[in-house]
């Protein structure tokens, strides 16, 4: 390894890139359920994130008013990425979308467009429908979508510049259910790979990571934390650390002990 990438640990690394546009987190975080919006901040600041998404449907618009999230989301220190979230039909999903654009949001957007009310799963049908529609609008898509290969195939297809794969059901905390599914989602596509819904601490993050994927999308797990700022500094560091030990490569599993120091040349 050469000295100039052991000067920094950030230098470990190269930056994600989602649209041309470079990014040295590869957290994200939302801004839903937090008990302040004093808290909301400072658990965002302690992430280190940049870039912060925003229900279109359930937050005020209008920056002027101080009890409103946007009020406190400074657009010059976040990339605030307007998402969908609420929406069950694809028309929805791009009205919303398209307010967003026109209320002073970038043309990115997180697209989400659930599918059933009591599991909170994608409508994966939908989501391509808006997907393909809001691309061809000039729209940077980043689609939320069920860990399936063959959706995610799809919406890379359709032209969506991150492909965002559900760990576990949103706000369930369960963690990464089926490592297998996000690991080949992540081999068959050339967009970032973005994991969201389901890590619930700071060792899901590290375990999620460790699969391969660009980044990770959260919300829950630090919003609804016991001290929610500690979180947001836990999975910044969780998050490095499982992507540092991707790059690294784990050591071999093995079912029989094996000694650390070697053998040969020990004293009697």
């Amino acid at each position: 390894m050469s000295e100039a990438l052991l000067e920094t640990p950030t230098a470990l690394d190269t930056p994600l890139v989602i649209a041309d546009r470079p990014l040295r987190s590869r957290l994200m975080l939302g801004t839903g359920k937090y008990r302040t919006n004093p808290e909301m901040v400072a658990a965002i600041e302690a992430s280190g994130t940049e870039v912060v998404t925003v229900a279109v449907r359930r937050v005020d618009l209008d920056r002027t008013k101080e009890e409103g999230v946007l009020h406190h989301l400074d657009p010059n220190d976040y990339l605030l990425l307007p998402n969908t979230a609420g929406c069950y039909t694809a028309e929805d999903a791009i009205r919303y979308a398209r307010l967003a654009r026109a209320a002073g949001f970038t043309n990115w957007v997180k697209l989400e467009v659930i599918g059933d009310q009591e599991t909170l799963l994608p409508d994966a049908e939908a989501t391509l429908r808006a997907a393909r529609e809001l691309v061809a609008d000039g729209f940077v898509v980043l689609a939320y979508t069920n860990d399936d290969l063959i959706t995610a195939l799809r919406l890379e297809d359709a032209g969506c510049a991150a492909v965002m794969p559900l760990a576990s059901p949103i706000g369930s905390g369960l963690g990464l259910v089926n490592p297998y599914n996000i690991r080949t989602i992540k081999a068959r596509l050339s967009v970032p790979v973005i994991v969201d819904a389901g890590v619930g601490t700071a060792s899901d993050a590290a375990v999620t990571m460790e699969q391969g994927v660009d980044g990770i999308l959260m919300n829950t797990a630090v919003a609804e934390a016991r001290d929610p700022v500690r979180m947001g500094r836990a999975m910044a560091l969780a998050t490095e650390a499982g992507r540092l030990a991707y790059l690294a490569g784990r050591m071999p599993r093995r079912e029989r002990a094996v000694p650390s120091s070697p053998l040969a040349g020990m004293l009697d």
